[in-house]
């Protein structure tokens, strides 16, 4: 029960951790949730079953012993295997989605000016003037204050990097929690994972895999030199998933793995300095704004913050 606990808090935390950074947020699913659903679709077509022994995992995938009946397996047999780490994971990034909605209401519900107008303006703007990016995110803003639950569900439901604007928005225009966080809950963690699940599962299958390292030995120059390694990588996924029930077989460290583990450090650091550069950018803007505000005469201040505050309510 204590490993299944930990297991799901785990999947819960990475997935906060993926929609937490108000769009610079750990890309969680690449690093660590893809790659484990990825090993479990290897190890389910190379084992035929599903059963793998406990422990080891689900710190590692191994074939059980050869006494056990084999499965017939499908996509829906390795879905249901992976489903409820998949689950935690789609409800920390629901979570992860609630600062956005949060700051931007309780500005909202302050009078305080908020830091996102600019995305907020866009309705105002004329069209001809946008850009592609700035008119999709005029179409989120539509939609979610017009269609209110079905629009947040919809999208919540589809990977979405600009979804932190649809929280700015709902908190600004004070939807209320019980209408935000259930769509976003419902879209994420059911409709979205879902749909990443069986993307994953279809290209690890067995014969996607083969199809994929034909397709790389084919590409002129560098084919037959990345075909190699990963040939290479997937034969010792192989080896691994037929060892012992302590996984004690050691490998040599294969390309693919090193480089794997350096892209994994190197998305680390980039989210610890994204976290620094926001902070300090954050510290920098009330900075400014103070020093601001203690330059100008008590009157203009008056002036400043009570038109701010007319210029706020107007975007409603």
């Amino acid at each position: 029960i204590n490993t299944k606990l930990w297991w799901s808090i785990w999947w819960l935390g990475l997935g906060v951790l993926s929609t937490i950074g108000l769009g610079t947020g750990l890309h969680t699913f690449i690093l660590y949730l893809g790659p484990h659903i990825a090993q479990v679709t290897m190890a389910a077509w190379e084992c035929s079953s599903v059963e793998f022994p406990e422990p080891p995992y689900p710190d590692t995938v191994i074939c059980p012993h050869r006494g056990i009946s084999l499965m017939h397996i499908d996509i829906w047999v390795i879905l249901t295997k992976v489903r409820w780490e998949s689950l935690m994971w789609g409800i920390g990034t629901a979570i992860g989605e609630l600062p956005p909605y949060c700051m931007a209401r309780a500005a909202r519900l302050s009078g305080d000016e908020l830091d996102e107008n600019e995305f907020l303006d866009l309705h105002l703007a004329d069209p001809a003037t946008l850009s592609r990016t700035d008119r999709f995110k005029r179409w989120i803003q539509n939609l979610v204050q017009r269609a209110g639950f079905l629009g947040i569900l919809l999208c919540a439901s589809v990977p979405n990097p600009l979804f932190d604007l649809a929280g700015i928005t709902c908190g600004y225009m004070l939807i209320p929690f019980s209408t935000f966080f259930p769509a976003v809950l419902l879209g994420k963690a059911v409709f979205k994972v879902h749909l990443q699940m069986i993307l994953v599962v279809v290209l690890f299958t067995s014969d996607h895999v083969k199809i994929f390292t034909d397709w790389l030995g084919g590409i002129p120059l560098i084919g037959h030199p990345l075909q190699g390694p990963f040939s290479e990588y997937m034969e010792q996924q192989k080896v691994t998933l037929h060892g012992s029930d302590n996984g004690s077989i050691k490998h040599s460290p294969t390309v693919i793995g090193v480089l794997f583990n350096v892209f994994v450090g190197l998305m680390l650091i980039f989210f610890l300095l994204s976290i620094i550069n926001g902070m300090a950018q954050q510290k920098f803007k009330d900075l400014h704004k103070s020093r601001y505000y203690r330059k100008l005469p008590s009157g203009d201040s008056d002036l400043v913050y009570s038109s701010s505050q007319g210029s706020s309510i107007s975007i409603a």
